[in-house]
């Protein structure tokens, strides 16, 4: 078994029913076991600001698939949300992104491992630190001292109802 990281973001229809609802769906895929997740954070968009602020988390799966089949896998989920891709970062239902499979490096013109993007960006190296605070994300750094960089990024952990 591997073990990767999923990157979830939604900001539209409901954006934290969204997100909670595909990690319940994580954990269906063939040969796939969500072994945690984060809590949900409140961000700012990325590269196109006319649009709805996201709900971002992340999980941690354990999974037989290999990272293509993974891939193939969660977008296949994001269709099912309905994910459409009119234009670069436009708003969307649901993002899934495979930031880490193991310690697998790849560069193919369907996937690059680790995520190209992940060591700057806040909305996933926030919940990323929160489930694997010493995870070293390549020649970067861990988890923890990549998101301390980003703490201008407009990232913030929702409160989550007391029971």
């Amino acid at each position: 078994m591997s073990r990767a990281y999923i990157a979830l973001g939604s900001n539209l229809r409901d954006p934290a029913a969204e997100v909670t609802r595909a990690f319940a769906e994580l954990d269906t895929l063939d040969g796939t076991r969500v072994i945690k997740h984060s809590s949900l954070y409140r961000t700012a968009p990325v590269g196109y600001d006319n649009q709805p602020d996201f709900i971002n988390a992340v999980a941690e799966v354990e999974t037989s698939l290999e990272p293509i089949v993974l891939l193939r896998a969660i977008l296949n989920l994001e269709n099912l949300h309905g994910r459409e891709r009119p234009f670069p970062n436009a708003p969307r239902v649901l993002d899934l992104d495979l930031l880490m499979y193991d310690e697998t490096m790849m560069h193919t013109p369907e996937l690059t491992l680790p995520h190209p993007r992940m060591h700057e960006r806040g909305f996933v190296l926030f919940p990323l630190a929160e489930i694997a605070p010493d995870l070293k994300i390549a020649d970067y750094g861990t988890a923890t001292d990549l998101a301390r960089q980003c703490a201008d990024q407009g990232v913030t952990l929702l409160e989550t109802p007391s029971t």
